[in-house]
Order: C-alpha cells, then structure tokens, then sequence
C-alpha cells in the first residue's frame, strides 16, 4: 500500500461539525459485510406471506392518508450483457419487445393509480433498469402519455423526474425526447474509462461517447447529472483509475457514484465471466477507493454517504446541510414524504407501514398482468419495532447524527431505555472514536461516516447475532 493510502484524509467540517477522516485500522477491523440500507427491514426480510390482500390493505391505508407520490418503473431489458450486473435484466436485441412490455405497464399502472388514489401529486418518477433507454422513442411516448392520463404529474421544476442512460443506447433524438417528456434529471452509467477494463466486464463505452451525451443533456436543461462508477473490476490499479477519475472530473457531473464491485458469483451468473484472479488486490482496491476520495473533495464535492458525492449546490447537498434527505430503493433522495408506487417485473414499492414486491421472473408478470391481477409476490408488513428502527436508521446514514429529543418527540418513547443493549454495544465503537454521545446526540465522528452502515447494524433488529444471508461488504 502506498504513503497516500496509508495517511490520513481530512474533509472540511460542515455545519453540523462533521467531516470525513480515513483510518486505515478502523476501515480493516470494520470492514465486514452489511446492508446497503435502502429499506428497514432490508428486502432479505421480505416474506412472500405478504400477499395481494395486504397489499391492497396498504395502498388503502396509504390512499387515505394522502400525500404525494413517486413513481417508479423497472425497464429490464438490455441489448448487451456487462458481466458485473447484478440486477434483474432481460438481455436482448429485440427491441419489438418494447411496447408489449410498455403495454402491460400501463395495465398494471391503471390497476396501481385506482388503489392509491390518481389524484396524488406524482413529484417524484424514475425509470431504472436494465436499460431504459432500450426502449424506442415511440415507446418512451406511449408510457408518459399513459401516466399522465392515470396520475396527477407534477409539471412545474420542483418536479424530480429521473432516468438511467446507457450512453451506447442513445440516439440523435433520446435526449431531446425525454427532455420533451418532462424528465430533469439523468444518471449516466460509465463504470471506467479504461479500455482493457471495459473489455474485461463487456461494457465498451468510449470517453467521446460519454461526453457528448452530458453535454447535449446540459444544453438542453437536465439539472444534477450523475455519473456511475465502480471500482474493484477486473484490472483496474489505482493508476488507471485515478485516469478515469480525472476524466471524470474534467465532465464536472453534478453528482458522482462509486461503487464497490461485490464478486459474487454464486449468487449473480453474468459474474461467471470475471476471473478473481484479475481483480485488484484488497489493498489496491482500499487504496483506489482512498484517492478517490480525497481527489473527489480536492475537486470541490461533498461526501454525502454510503457511495455517493456531490458538488455543494445540489439539491442532495442542500437536503442534507437541511435536515431534509432521505434514503430510499433510488439511493439517497430529497423526497421523504412520498409513498412508492412501482411498476413493472421486480419492482419494489413502499408506504409508511409496508414493503412488496412484484416477482422478478418476466413471463410470469407478463401472465398476472394479463390475467388482471396484481404481479406482488412478496413483501413485509412493518411493526411499531421496524418503523422506530427504519427512522434511526435513516437519520444516521442521511445526517450522521440521531438526537435523543427528536427522537423522543417522534415516537413518545425513552431512546435509551428502548435502545438499552444498542446502546451497551455501541461502547466499543465510542471508545474506536467512530461515533460520540454527548447524552444529547449521537454523532458519527469523522473517521466513523465511512462505516456508517457497520453503526447502523447495531439498530438492526434482524443482524442480531449476524443472523441473516450474505451482504457485500461495508468498504
């Protein structure tokens, strides 16, 4: 491992005096696997004794309470297989498939706006994938009109309305298209940069490509870009990725993604196809995600949490210094207050008391939305427990600090007497320095925000004991 990696980095304190410090020692004593936290109880919990009458009880009770929405629709098919995916994909270059799949959607979507109420304000809507740019102009157009004709889209530029690209499925009219159709924000993904490393995983997407794609979504108006990257793929070295990084950086997206490649073969088959012996060591890899790090900051971005950075005027940036983000299925969002409706095979969704899910085997949606019915297949009902724990939870992976009298005036209980054994546990990770209690607040410290998601296991009533399957791991 080189000095740099071995040496301290430091973030600038924000307002709340938190700043980001590397500790070597505590990253490897830590470094264990654990959930990404974008859901309590995480979807390893779903169950499918959840069946259609309990979601049918939760979207009434969401439908009562009101409030708005956001909507979400999986898109699953790809025309190329990158060998590192670990989502639910239908790989294909049958772009005919499109509007059957659009068709169905919006079946399902008039069955979905009737349970939870189509007068809702939508503020929120993303398209995810697989690739949803796979899906032909016509296509795109056929399912916004039939959302608009369903639900109550929000129109005016509070509106978040999201899309993930994949540069090699964009022609000379996607953008303008989407732009047409209301969207405002994209995520471009890019992984790396690096020729003999986009071999390895099958994703050849050259630098040109990459920015000629940002810079028509700038002139044409999309706001907070993102870019995707991963490190820990086949044959990247801490030389070739600091290479990307600065590319990277010369694009000046508005919001950056580093994830962490989780070798699981096993478990995802496109994996198959890496060697483990081409990956970077464990020491290459904490030393690639260490100078990413400090360049990201060097750059002028905020470390928001768990993988994600942006520059300091973005609406993520603003909700956090706020008090305002929130963590969903998406990732970190500036949309608390709206239930998840979703759309689509294996897509999740969520109210104030329930988590369900549509199954994740594409002919069999295909049936149950032919055959009229709702596609769920499992989900988790939530008790009084999971929804004090999912709000701890999200107050320390979103703002690093969980204070005892908001907490008390939220949920009328005493936080150290309900957290009693949490409490004893997290002793020992005072005494690290990675997290401090004044008997006020508890604040993750500096060197703790990195793992932030080993802090939250200990509110995790189901990783008691290290119960529960394989996670990737924290760093």
């Amino acid at each position: 491992m080189n000095s740099l990696a071995k040496s301290r980095l430091v973030q600038g304190h924000d307002e709340a005096g938190n700043g980001l410090v590397w500790d070597e020692a505590l990253i490897r004593r830590y470094d264990l696997s654990g959930p990404r936290y974008t859901s309590y109880p995480t979807a390893v919990e779903f169950t499918p004794d959840f069946t259609t009458a309990d979601l049918l009880a939760a979207a009434e009770r969401s439908r009562v309470q009101g409030g708005p929405l956001s909507l979400y629709t999986h898109l699953p098919f790809c025309a190329r297989l990158c060998y590192y995916c670990a989502c639910n994909k239908e790989v294909t270059r049958k772009r005919d498939k499109a509007m059957p799949y659009v068709e169905r959607l919006l079946k399902e979507a008039t069955a979905q706006a009737r349970l939870f109420g189509a007068e809702r304000q939508v503020r929120q809507l993303h398209w995810g994938g697989g690739t949803p740019t796979f899906l032909p102009t016509a296509a795109m157009r056929e399912l916004m009109a039939g959302y608009r004709d369903l639900f109550n889209l929000q129109s005016d530029d509070a509106r978040d309305f999201s899309v993930e690209i994949d540069p090699r499925e964009v022609d000379d009219q996607t953008l303008a298209t989407l732009w047409d159709l209301g969207f405002n924000r994209i995520s471009l993904g890019v992984q790396d940069l690096n020729l003999k490393v986009q071999k390895a995983v099958n994703r050849i997407q050259p630098l040109n490509m990459t920015r000629a794609v940002l810079d028509e979504a700038r002139y044409l108006g999309f706001r907070s870009i993102n870019l995707d990257l991963i490190y820990g793929l086949p044959f990247q070295t801490p030389e070739s990725f600091a290479e990307t990084l600065e590319q990277v950086i010369e694009m000046s997206p508005d919001r950056l993604s580093v994830f962490s490649y989780a070798h699981l073969p096993e478990r995802f088959f496109p994996q198959t196809r890496i060697r483990a012996e081409d990956l970077p060591s464990p020491a290459d890899k904490l030393t690639i995600l260490h100078n990413t790090i400090n360049r990201l900051l060097a750059a002028g971005y905020e470390y928001i949490g768990m993988d994600h950075f942006a520059k300091p005027d973005d609406s993520l940036a603003v909700a956090q210094r706020h008090g305002e983000l929130h963590r969903n299925f998406q990732g970190y969002t500036t949309h608390s207050d709206c239930d998840l409706v979703s759309l689509g095979v294996s897509a999740i969704g969520q109210t104030d008391d329930a988590y369900f899910q549509n199954t994740s085997v594409l002919a069999d949606w295909e049936q149950a939305i032919d055959d009229g019915r709702l596609a769920v297949v499992r989900g988790v009902q939530l008790t009084d427990d999971d929804r004090i724990r999912r709000w701890v939870i999200g107050q320390l992976i979103c703002h690093f600090r969980l204070d005892r009298q908001q907490f008390e005036q939220t949920w009328g209980r005493a936080f150290d007497a309900y957290f009693a054994d949490e409490l004893r546990q997290l002793a020992g990770m005072e005494n690290d320095g990675l997290v401090a209690d004044d008997g006020h607040a508890l604040q993750v410290q500096p060197q703790g925000r990195l793992l932030i998601r080993a802090i939250c296991q200990l509110f995790d009533h189901y990783r008691k004991d290290g119960a529960g399957q394989r996670f990737s791991r924290i760093i």
